[in-house]
């Protein structure tokens, strides 16, 4: 290693930069009228936008289930968008859940 690289073991350890990449997955469901108003195509857009893959699927008592598998940082900025006032229809409540990916998914997909 020379004197001018300054990557190696030291910079992985930091805990800010393993927080950014580590790899997670996000379940959430969105309450409130985000049904027939483009809220669907609205999370896929966000999703891609942040590299993220996984699914936004109609259920039954106006919600809608979002997962989404990728870096923390992007599963967190997708949850902020969610809750944000920024999306169609009106959410409510956005409930959430963290868990390891399954590596299940591919692309994001509207069910």
């Amino acid at each position: 290693m020379s004197d001018t690289d300054d990557t190696g073991p030291a910079d992985s350890a930091n805990p800010a930069d393993s927080a950014n990449t580590e790899q997670t997955r996000l379940t959430a469901w969105v309450h409130g009228q985000v049904q027939g108003v483009g809220f669907r195509w609205w999370t896929r857009a966000r999703a891609l936008e942040l590299g993220l893959v996984g699914s936004a699927t109609n259920l039954p008592a106006r919600r809608v289930e979002v997962v989404a598998e990728g870096p923390r940082a992007a599963c967190e900025r997708l949850l902020a968008a969610l809750r944000s006032t920024d999306t169609p229809g009106q959410v409510d409540h956005v409930a959430e859940q963290w868990s390891a990916p399954k590596g299940d998914r591919t692309g994001f997909v509207e069910r």
